[in-house]
C-alpha cells in the first residue's frame, strides 16, 4: 500500500496537480538550458528548489525576465512546504543578482586576509591551479591537498560534485561531520535503520514535543503540521535551553540546562514506569532492554535528583511524563540542537527511546522525526564516486580544519567550496591562524567575498541554484524535486559540477565521468529512485515538480536493526544500555549558547544587508547574572574562554536562565563589533562521544564588562 502524506492549503490546488502554469514551464527544460536567448521580455516561469541546508527544501515558483529573476515565490503544489517561504528565501533574487556577487575569477595581490584581489581570467587559474597542485602532489604526495566543502548546496549533483575527483587524486578525506552527526548515530542506536516519522503525521497528533527545535528559524513549515493539530485540540510542548520565538508559540516550555536533555528523559522514563503509563504489551514484544533499564538506570533518576540536574521542577518533570504517557498520539520533532554536546549521541539516543516506552511507534499521528530517510530514494554514488577511493588515505575532521592546517604544515593546499570555514567552523582563532600561512595554497569557490575568501590565493565565481542543473531531497520532509536553471550563470560564475570537470581535464584526467553534463546526473539521479520501497512518480520528478515519497502503510513499524526489534539494550555499543552522560563539572563560569537567528542560516544570508541591519551579537543575560556581574541594558560585553574572546551587546531578558547567556546567529566579521571575531573564536575542536561532530553548544566562558 502507498501512503502520501499531504496537507493542502485551503484554496490551492488538489494534491498531484500542478498550477496551471506549471504545465507549460514543466515541458521546456531542455531549451531553458541553452536557449536564454531566445525569451525576449517574455516573462516566464519555473519550478525550483530552495538550495540551502534547511530540512524543508521549499518548493519554489521563479519568475525571470529577460534573464533575470525578478521574484521568487512559494510553490503551492508543493506537499509539505505548501506555498509558503522563510523570509530569507523571500526575496532570493536579492541573492541572485546581489551586487556583491563574485563575477570573475580572482588572484590575491596583497597579504591574507586582506581582500586585495585583482581579476585574471579561467584560463590564467585553471591553469595556475593544475600547475600548483601537480608540484605538490610530486613533492608531498596528493594528500598533501585537503578539500573542504559541507552543505552550501543541498543538491547531490554539485553538494557532491568534487568528491570522486579528490578520490581519484588520492587527496585527504574531509570527515563531514559539522552539523548532528550525533544526532543521527544517537537514532541509529536504538531505531537502526528505520525510518523516522513524517511531520504530517503531527496533525493527527493530540500532544507535539517540540524539543530542541527553534522551528520558526529552522523548520518553520512544520508550523503547518503543528497548527493543523492544534486546531484538532492538540496541546504543545516546548523543550529548549532558552525561550526562543519557537517557544512562544508553545502551550508549555519548559528550560533545560544546556547538555542535560538526557537527564530529563530518564525522569520522564521512571515516571512513566512509575505511575503505570508504560505500554508494556508493546515493550514485550517490540523492544530489547525495558527490564534491565528499569531496574539498573531508572531508580536513580527520580524526579528530584532530575530537578538538580537539569534545573526542571521536579512538578515539571511529572507533568511533561503524564502528559506524554497519557496522550493518545505523541509525536515528537527532534531538532538538532541538544546533540551538539559531548554527551549528543547518548542525549538523542534516550529521547529515541520514549516513543518505544509508550508504544507510539505505528499509532496514527504519533512517533518521532529527526531526520526524515528522503536522501534514500537517490543513488548517490552516481555521482560520489566513492568506488574510486584510495585505501588508507588521511582523514581531517572538518570540525578539527584549526588543528589540521597548524599542528603541521602537511597540508599544503586546501580548496574551499559551498561553505565558510574561517566564519562556521569552531575554534575560529586557530582557523584563521591556519589560514594565514603563507605556504598554504588555498582556492575558495564562492558566490561572495567571504570570511574565508579573504584569506585565498584564488577566488573562484560560483552560481547560485537558479544558474545551473541538480536533484533535490529534503532531510525533514518525504518530498524529492529537480530544479533546473532558470538563467544563465551571473558574470562567469560556474557550477560546482563545471569546476570539477575543468579541473579534471586541466589535470589530464581522461574520464568520460567528466565529459557529462548536469543533465545527465540529474536525469540518472531520478532514474536511481528505482530503489525506493514503492514506485516513485518519475515524470513528475523530471518536469520539475515536487513530488512526493509514497510510504509503505507499515513504514514505522518494520524496524531496521539487527534483531528486528526496537534496541534500548544494544549489545553492539561499548555501552549497551542508555544512562546520562554528564558534562564537565561546572567551574563557575558561564554556559554559553549560540541559537540560529531567523535572518540568516549559518552564515549565508549575511550578504543581504536588509537582512543584517538590526541587532547582531546580542547577548541574552538573565536578570540574576546581569545584577551580580552589575550590568545594564545595552552595555558592550566581552566573552571569553582559553580559545579567544568577542564583544556582545546585553540584553537583559528571562527568556535565559541564571548561569547561561545566548546569542543567535554566526555573522561575518564585517557585521561585528570590536576586533571583528564572531562566536564560534568560543567554540572549540572537541567531538562529540559518537559521530565525531561538532560540541557547538558546549562552551564555557567568562564574563568581563568593558567598564572594569
Amino acid at each position: 500500500m502507498r501512503r502520501l502524506l499531504f496537507s493542502p492549503i485551503p484554496g490551492g490546488p488538489p494534491f498531484g496537480t500542478a498550477p496551471t502554469n506549471h504545465e507549460s514551464r514543466t515541458t521546456n527544460h531542455e531549451s531553458r538550458a541553452t536557449n536564454h536567448e531566445t525569451r525576449g521580455d517574455i516573462m516566464k516561469t519555473y519550478t525550483s528548489v530552495c538550495p540551502y541546508d534547511c530540512p524543508d527544501a521549499c518548493g519554489l515558483v521563479v519568475s525571470v525576465d529577460d534573464g533575470r529573476v525578478v521574484s521568487v515565490a512559494g510553490d503551492g503544489a508543493h506537499p509539505f512546504t505548501r506555498g509558503t517561504l522563510c523570509p530569507k528565501m523571500a526575496h532570493y533574487e536579492r541573492t541572485v543578482h546581489s551586487p556583491r556577487r563574485l563575477t570573475t575569477p580572482l588572484k590575491r595581490t596583497g597579504p591574507k586576509g586582506s581582500g586585495q584581489f585583482a581579476p585574471i581570467s579561467w584560463d590564467q587559474a585553471l591553469a595556475e591551479i593544475a600547475e600548483r597542485w601537480k608540484a605538490i602532489i610530486a613533492d608531498c604526495g596528493a594528500e598533501a591537498i585537503l578539500p573542504y566543502s559541507y552543505a552550501g548546496t543541498m543538491g547531490i549533483v554539485q553538494h557532491d560534485a568534487l568528491h570522486g575527483l579528490f578520490y581519484r587524486l588520492g587527496a585527504s578525506e574531509l570527515d563531514r561531520t559539522i552539523c548532528a552527526p550525533a544526532k543521527g548515530q544517537g537514532f541509529k542506536d536504538v531505531m537502526g535503520s528505520t525510518m523516522p516519522t513524517a511531520p504530517q503525521e503531527a496533525q493527527d497528533s493530540d500532544c507535539i514535543f517540540l524539543w530542541s527545535l527553534h522551528m520558526v528559524a529552522t523548520n518553520i513549515h512544520f508550523r503547518h503540521d503543528v497548527e493543523a493539530a492544534r486546531r484538532k485540540g492538540a496541546v504543545v510542548w516546548c523543550i529548549d535551553t532558552y525561550r526562543h520565538k519557537t517557544a512562544d508559540l508553545a502551550d508549555h516550555f519548559v528550560a533545560v540546562r544546556p547538555g542535560t536533555d538526557g537527564a530529563l528523559v530518564l525522569g520522564m522514563m521512571h515516571v512513566l514506569d512509575r505511575d503505570g503509563l508504560a505500554d508494556e504489551a508493546f515493550l514485550a514484544a517490540n523492544v530489547l532492554g525495558w527490564d534491565e533499564l528499569k531496574v539498573q538506570v531508572l531508580p536513580k533518576y527520580t524526579p528530584e535528583a532530575v530537578q538538580a540536574i537539569t534545573g526542571v521542577p521536579a512538578a515539571t518533570v511529572v507533568a511533561l511524563a503524564q502528559a506524554y504517557g497519557q496522550a493518545r498520539a505523541p509525536f515528537i520533532r527532534l531538532g538538532s540542537g541538544q546533540s551538539r554536546y559531548r554527551n549528543g549521541a547518548m542525549t538523542t539516543r534516550l529521547i529515541t527511546c520514549l516513543p518505544a516506552v509508550v508504544g507510539a511507534w505505528g499509532k496514527k499521528g504519533a512517533g518521532l522525526l529527526t531526520s526524515a530517510s528522503a536522501s534514500k530514494a537517490y543513488n548517490k554514488e552516481i555521482v560520489t564516486h566513492s568506488d574510486w577511493k584510495q585505501p588508507g588515505k588521511r582523514i581531517v575532521n572538518m570540525c578539527c580544519l584549526g588543528r589540521a592546517l597548524t599542528e603541521d604544515d602537511s597540508i599544503r593546499s586546501l580548496f574551499v567550496y559551498s561553505s565558510n570555514p574561517a566564519c562556521t567552523a569552531p575554534d575560529q582563532n586557530q582557523v584563521l591562524k591556519g589560514l594565514c600561512r603563507d605556504d598554504l595554497f588555498t582556492i575558495v569557490h564562492e558566490r561572495f567575498m567571504t570570511d574565508t575568501a579573504r584569506y585565498a590565493d584564488l577566488v573562484l565565481p560560483a552560481t547560485t541554484s537558479l544558474e545551473h542543473d541538480d536533484a533535490y531531497y529534503s532531510y525533514g520532509n518525504y518530498t524529492i524535486q529537480c530544479g533546473y536553471a532558470a538563467i544563465p550563470p551571473v558574470g562567469q560564475s560556474r557550477s560546482n559540477w563545471r569546476i570539477a570537470c575543468d579541473l579534471a581535464h586541466a589535470l589530464g584526467i581522461d574520464d568520460e565521468f567528466y565529459n557529462r553534463s548536469e543533465r545527465d546526473l540529474v536525469e540518472a539521479l531520478a532514474a536511481s529512485t528505482t530503489k525506493w520501497p514503492l514506485p516513485v512518480d518519475r515524470q513528475r520528478l523530471l518536469q520539475g515538480l515536487p513530488t512526493p515519497l509514497p510510504l509503505p502503510d507499515d513504514y514505522q513499524t518494520r524496524f531496521g536493526t539487527p534483531s528486528g526489534k526496537i534496541e534500548i539494550r544494544n549489545e553492539a555499543l561499548a555501552q549497551p544500555l542508555p544512562d546520562y552522560m554528564p558534562l564537565a563539572e561546572d567551574d563557575g563560569t558561564l554556559a554559553f549558547v549560540n541559537g540560529p537567528d531567523m535572518r540568516i542560516l549559518d552564515s549565508s544570508f549575511n550578504e543581504r544587508d536588509e537582512l543584517t541591519a538590526g541587532h547582531i551579537m546580542d547577548l541574552f543575560v538573565h536578570p540574576d547574572d546581569a545584577a551580580r556581574y552589575g550590568l545594564t541594558e545595552g552595555q558592550t560585553v566581552t566573552l571569553a574562554n582559553e580559545r579567544g574572546q568577542a564583544d556582545f551587546t546585553v540584553v537583559i531578558s528571562d527568556r535565559t536562565v541564571p548561569g547561561q547567556v545566548v546569542s543567535e546567529g554566526v555573522w561575518w566579521r564585517e557585521r561585528v563589533k570590536g576586533q571583528g571575531a564572531s562566536v564560534n573564536v568560543l567554540t572549540s575542536q572537541r567531538l562529540t562521544d559518537e559521530g565525531a561532530g561538532s560540541t557547538f553548544y558546549d562552551v564555557r566562558v567568562h564574563l568581563t564588562s568593558k567598564n572594569t
